[in-house]
């Protein structure tokens, strides 16, 4: 028997509320100074209920060659990767007009 989405009410081999979801944000990249001078690109505005969070913090983490975490809604890589994230975020699906670059 199928399994039913909770949000949409689909069966989740049809559900899009991933797609829906990604769509819908609104990102903003940043970077953030933390302890001892060490910088790091903070990914924010990512929904917590996207269920693929992990993943999207594993391919960033992957393709920068870099460390991080993923947290409550944000991402966050260890180094400065402002000038290349646009094109890696929309590489995973998200609109390009949501992504926002400080």
């Amino acid at each position: 028997m199928a399994v039913i989405c909770s949000t949409c009410g689909l069966p989740e081999d049809l559900c899009a509320c991933g797609e829906l979801a990604k769509d819908s944000a609104k990102i903003i990249v940043r970077l953030e100074t933390r302890r001892f001078k060490k910088k790091g690109t903070m990914i924010e505005g990512l929904d917590p209920k996207m269920g693929n969070l992990e993943g999207v913090a594993r391919e960033l983490k992957a393709r920068y060659a870099c460390g991080g975490t993923a947290k409550e809604g944000y991402v966050f890589l260890q180094g400065d990767h402002r000038d290349t994230i646009k094109e890696a975020l929309v590489g995973l699906g998200f609109a390009e007009s949501a992504i926002e670059l400080h």
